[in-house]
């Protein structure tokens, strides 16, 4: 990736007088001196001085048209976080407008989280919080990002993964999702350099190998097309790329073939007047190159939701090569390089952005709403963030857009939430089908509701879209809440009988309220629900409403009495297992401790804890999705004990390669000479000579999976090694 020169002041202002000729740049001067001030001395892990990069971002906002306000932040952006100023500074010096979006793009570092994963998920949702609230907060921090990437390699190799795997998960699909299409071509490129360095690099090698026939082949077709174009008067504007290296690796993993094998490397854009010549010009380009069935995608009629539009098709150019065709207009392809930057306006002096309806942004205010636990909103973002949408029809005709694969629920849920709550049903298109029908585009579906129904666990195996997820798992956490309400009055009452006490005159004496203020607790339903749940032990109860007196006076008969009953519901914290070293859970002594099977967790994975009643407490990794539909309520603070890790997991990875003689034995010496024993083995092959390898390994953490799955991949013949979580 070609080193781009390096930004400046002078080149800030003269790209913002390209756009908006009657820009005052005093402000942009002003907020330059003030950073370079507050950075004075600092230095970037490159050794470059800090100053280069608030520079290189407001370069970037001033790339995407954006206004001086936006421009500014970004000279801005991490003068509060990272030096002596402080808002109030910035409000006095700069406005209150500037000042809430520097604070909106500030992290949250004053504040202590208990772990990092926590602490990236708050300060997103404060992010999208900020953004929901104005939207420039986003496209300073895309630029920020970007800047970052492109300088990831001064950073340790563990940090470069970290953040290149943060960047590909939020930030290139959020980028995606505003439509600003070079962004996130450019971030995806950059992730796929440090999270698959050997693809990379490889694919890199190969592009360059065959640029000089690429590069004479674009030139051939754009002649072409251009001249065909002509011939029926339509004036284009015709050009040809090679795709981008990650889009090259996402169809080799889809297709499951070797760079090699994919033909379809090149794509031309046609721009034109106006929509009339779109489909015209499509028409040209059936009748001159013979299209590939089942890929032509109308962007035009129905847009993405980010507002992309163009049509796409694929044919068999010259050569019998398969080449891919965007056609759009002008203000198309503006819209489709900056997406929502693309609607700044310039007027009067003021800039702004135009009334554009972004109902990706409404939607996470709703989400806020209802998902109370930060790591449960950024899952469902993120799920949010990579659906593709399908566009489906209500009986009465009104258009409804879900993600790619939304069922009959989802459309349930996205109607109103008491409706998908009591869905049995649906017909589409006139036809009864079962809930986990997958729906297209066109479809028009009458749902069936039944007031004796409630949502499931199995529900969420089903729906795709992010409320119908947040919405399900509302009830079930509800429902759960409610049953360990009914256990803790139980436990109460059971602890407190051999005393003549129960849990009402309890209430009425007050010695409950002073229990509740004793554990720090907010309500007396919290301390029931907690009992209910075995956060919290009956004894740490009794010592604050039972006078110590009475307490030795009775505590043995109250032991005893009740010995069944509390070995019952505290068994799992009685009981050793041989990992238990491995895990320290906070605030309990010789619990069960049980590895998720739906995520398989091994040590070096961040890792979240919950208390299963009777079964002590289940280890998941932070992003299991099964871990996301538990009540937070039974969450505990869990580690991994490295000084006592000392044994072997079993992990599954999956092998892709070309079927060749001696691969196998190949993979299987690679594995063995990292260390990692291999416990079983499985190989299939299949029709287009590919082998599928699934190796049951035991490692002893992250870091020597990584080792293994690296080595793999460095293989020649390997197209893609996986971690397979069952």
């Amino acid at each position: 990736m070609a080193k781009r020169p390096s930004a400046s002041l002078d080149g800030i202002c003269n790209t913002i007088l390209s756009y908006y000729p009657e820009a005052k740049l005093d402000l942009i001067r002003k907020a330059h001196a003030f950073a370079e001030e507050a950075h004075r001395g600092q230095l970037r892990s490159s050794g470059e001085p800090y100053m280069i990069h608030p520079t290189e971002v407001a370069q970037t906002l001033a790339e995407l048209r954006l206004d001086i306000s936006s421009v500014v932040t970004g000279l801005l952006h991490d003068t509060v976080e990272d030096t002596h100023a402080t808002l109030e500074q910035i409000e006095k010096e700069f406005g209150k407008d500037i000042a809430e979006l520097v604070d909106g793009v500030t992290k949250l570092s004053q504040i202590t989280f208990k772990t990092s994963e926590e602490k990236q998920a708050e300060n997103f949702r404060k992010m999208i919080l900020a953004m929901a609230k104005d939207i420039r907060v986003i496209l300073v921090k895309l630029a920020d990002r970007l800047n970052n990437m492109r300088t990831l390699e001064h950073l340790a190799p563990h940090k470069q993964k970290i953040i290149a795997q943060e960047t590909l998960d939020i930030y290139a699909p959020i980028a995606n999702r505003l439509g600003i299409g070079w962004i996130k071509l450019e971030l995806e490129d950059l992730c796929l350099r440090y999270l698959h360095p050997d693809v990379y690099y490889k694919l890199a090698q190969k592009v360059t190998k065959t640029k000089r026939e690429r590069e004479k082949y674009i030139e051939v077709v754009c002649d072409i097309l251009g001249e065909k174009l002509k011939e029926y008067d339509i004036q284009a504007q015709v050009s040809g790329r090679a795709k981008h290296f990650f889009s090259v690796f996402k169809k080799m993993e889809r297709r499951k073939v070797d760079f090699e094998q994919i033909f379809d490397l090149i794509a031309f854009r046609i721009v034109v007047d106006n929509i009339t010549e779109c489909y015209k010009s499509l028409g040209v380009i059936h009748a001159t190159y013979k299209p590939v069935p089942g890929r032509f995608k109308d962007y035009i009629a129905i847009p993405k939701a980010n507002g992309y539009q163009s049509l796409h098709t694929t044919v068999i150019g010259p050569s019998g090569e398969r080449i891919e065709i965007q056609i759009r207009t002008q203000e198309m392809h503006q819209i489709a390089e900056g997406g929502i930057a693309a609607h700044w306006k310039y007027k009067e002096g003021k800039s702004g952005q135009s009334r554009e309806n972004v109902e990706w942004v409404n939607r996470l205010l709703e989400w806020h709403k209802d998902l109370s636990d930060p790591n449960e909103f950024l899952e469902t973002v993120k799920i949010d963030l990579f659906a593709e949408d399908v566009f489906v029809f209500t009986p009465k005709g009104e258009v409804k857009q879900l993600p790619h694969g939304a069922t009959p629920l989802d459309f349930a849920y996205a109607i109103h939430t008491d409706v998908g709550n009591k869905c049995v049903g649906a017909k589409v298109n006139g036809k009864i089908v079962p809930l986990r029908h997958r729906l297209k585009s066109g479809d028009t579906i009458e749902v069936v509701t039944s007031p004796s129904q409630s949502p499931s666990k199995d529900w969420l195996k089903i729906v795709r879209s992010s409320r119908a997820k947040a919405k399900i798992r509302a009830v079930i956490k509800q429902q759960e809440r409610d049953r360990a309400k009914e256990i803790g009055v139980e436990v109460l009452d059971k602890a407190v009988r051999p005393f003549g006490l129960t849990l009402s005159k309890l209430e009425k004496s007050g010695d409950l309220q002073r229990a509740i203020q004793g554990l720090s607790l907010r309500t007396q339903d919290e301390l029931i629900i907690a009992l209910g749940y075995g956060r919290l032990d009956p004894e740490q109860v009794i010592e604050l409403v039972i006078p110590k007196e009475a307490r030795e006076n009775k505590v043995e008969a109250a032991k005893a009495e009740d010995e069944s009953f509390l070995k019952k519901v505290f068994n799992a914290a009685r009981k050793r297992s041989e990992s238990r070293n491995a895990i320290t859970v906070a605030n309990l002594d010789d619990v069960l401790i049980r590895f998720g099977r739906c995520c398989n967790p091994l040590p070096g994975d961040s890792i979240i804890g919950f208390i299963t009643r009777g079964r002590g407490v289940t280890i998941h990794t932070a992003t299991c999705t099964k871990a996301l539909d538990n009540d937070q309520e039974r969450r505990v603070d869990v580690r991994w004990n490295t000084d006592k890790n000392t044994f072997k997991r079993h992990v599954r990875i999956r092998v892709l390669s070309l079927d060749e003689p001696g691969l196998l034995a190949l993979m299987s010496q690679t594995i063995s000479a990292c260390g990692v024993n291999i416990a079983s083995a499985n190989i299939r092959t299949t029709k287009d000579r590919k082998a599928i390898a699934v190796f049951d390994v035991e490692v002893g953490d992250l870091t020597q999976l990584h080792k293994v799955t690296s080595a793999l991949e460095g293989k020649k013949g390997v197209l893609s090694v996986e971690r397979v979580r069952s």
